[in-house]
């Protein structure tokens, strides 16, 4: 449904400002376009113009060569399982998320009502995916050496972050690590709670580590509420959790 995605009007004139805001320059507006449309609006306008799904599985493979490729230039004396580590954080959810709010991506999405009611906006898995279209649709439209330097651009910083340990920590591979290490056997993440309509549920996760149960952590999707609950359990147990990284309260449900 590409074809059907060309913008006019103030549509037209919003994208020039995200390409005057981003410092890049589409050829074909009509990719940006629908780089920007979320699925809840193509379902709101059917044969208006599709979704970025599709651009965002192109994305994802781009920006997973781009990082992997300057990992490995860069850091030659890293293992592979450091460079892994690495690139796992900077293309987390959170990262492309904080990334796509400082380029004001937010602004341009196009999203049907009853996600923006709810706030989809600021949904860090919408941010985050509408980013990886943007690579998606880029990469198409200027090619490959244009589309790397753009995603150099905002993926180094992050890089840089977590070599300086700066980063926001993926608490459910460092309490994954430590509960190998220490008691040989892998947490247990279980849904005890949600609530909610459909298109803006809260979860509830607890984790279990052998009899211990911790949490639960509350999140606006699973993943988010393993998360949090993880750091809670982290900052528990490891010896290096009180003070040196953030736990998120406890939330009684």
């Amino acid at each position: 449904m590409i074809w059907k995605a060309k913008a006019e009007g103030s549509r037209a004139r919003e994208l020039k400002l995200f390409e005057k805001t981003t410092g890049i320059r589409f050829r074909r507006e009509d990719l940006l376009n629908l780089a920007f449309a979320h699925r809840s609006f193509s379902h709101e306008n059917p044969g208006n113009i599709g979704n970025n799904e599709r651009l965002e599985f192109l994305g994802d493979s781009v920006l997973g060569l781009v990082v992997s490729e300057y990992l490995f230039t860069a850091l030659p004396g890293r293992s592979e399982g450091d460079l892994a580590k690495i690139k796992s954080f900077v293309v987390s959810e959170d990262s492309l998320a904080g990334i796509a709010r400082g380029l004001k991506v937010d602004n341009f999405i196009l999203i049907g009502k009853g996600e923006e009611f709810s706030g989809g906006r600021s949904k860090k898995a919408i941010l985050a995916d509408c980013l990886e279209a943007i690579i998606g649709a880029y990469f198409l439209d200027s090619g490959f050496r244009k589309c790397r330097a753009f995603i150099l651009r905002f993926i180094v910083p992050e890089i840089t972050k977590v070599l300086e340990n700066r980063h926001r920590k993926d608490f459910k591979t460092l309490l994954q690590e430590h509960v190998q290490k220490i008691f040989k056997t892998y947490p247990k993440y279980v849904l005890v709670q949600k609530s909610g309509p459909d298109h803006d549920k809260t979860f509830w996760m607890e984790v279990h580590i052998r009899d211990k149960v911790y949490g639960p952590g509350q999140g606006k999707n699973k993943k988010e509420a393993e998360q949090n609950a993880a750091a809670i359990a982290y900052n528990k147990i490891a010896p290096d959790g009180d003070g040196d990284l953030p736990c998120p309260a406890h939330t009684e449900i």
